[in-house]
């Protein structure tokens, strides 16, 4: 190679370039000393500061993601137990239409009426036990404030205990336990 053409690979001086050569080779050197200048201890030490510090790290992301965890199984039930109340509520929105079919179905004077009534009130009952809706009809029944509503007191009649129910004038529902319309009802003093 002429000299032209080394000068064209390697745009600086002969000495600069052989000073860039060296340089890499004096940098290893360099760390080789710092580290033979280390003593044992020191590295021993570092080594556990690591250790403990990626401990705590693991520690950390252990805590972190139990309570992702425990967030999650909150927010899932949560919202499910929205989606039931929510389903709850639309059919609440129902009862009064059951109680005008129960009126209706009383009222009926022809047969083929009180039998088209009748199947809507059936499938409107089928819609219930769908959604674990049970009726609250406690005619007969001992007075039960957890479940029903007095809206009148009588007196009794001959063999009627006191604290029973006479009349039911508006049927309750409950689902799962919970009441979801009180039962409206007479009650015996």
């Amino acid at each position: 190679m002429s000299k032209k053409e080394k000068e064209r690979k390697n745009p600086l001086p002969a000495e600069e370039g052989a000073a860039a050569e060296e340089q890499p080779a004096a940098e290893g050197k360099e760390e080789e000393q710092i580290a033979e200048e280390t003593p044992a201890d020191e590295k021993e030490s570092a080594l556990e500061e690591a250790k403990a510090l990626a401990e705590d790290y693991k520690r950390k992301w252990y805590s972190v993601s139990a309570e992702y965890e425990n967030y999650r199984k909150r927010t899932q039930g949560e919202s499910a137990k929205r989606y039931a109340e929510g389903r709850a509520d639309v059919v609440t929105k129902l009862f009064p239409i059951a109680d005008n079919l129960d009126r209706a179905l009383l009222a009926c004077g022809d047969e083929a009426t009180r039998k088209g009534v009748s199947m809507v009130l059936d499938a409107f009952k089928k819609l219930l036990e769908s959604e674990h809706i049970t009726l609250v009809d406690p005619a007969g029944e001992p007075f039960d404030a957890e479940k029903m509503e007095a809206i009148m007191a009588v007196d009794p009649a001959e063999g009627e205990e006191s604290g029973t129910v006479r009349e039911v004038y508006r049927k309750g529902y409950e689902q799962n336990g919970k009441i979801l319309r009180f039962a409206q009802v007479v009650v015996v003093r």
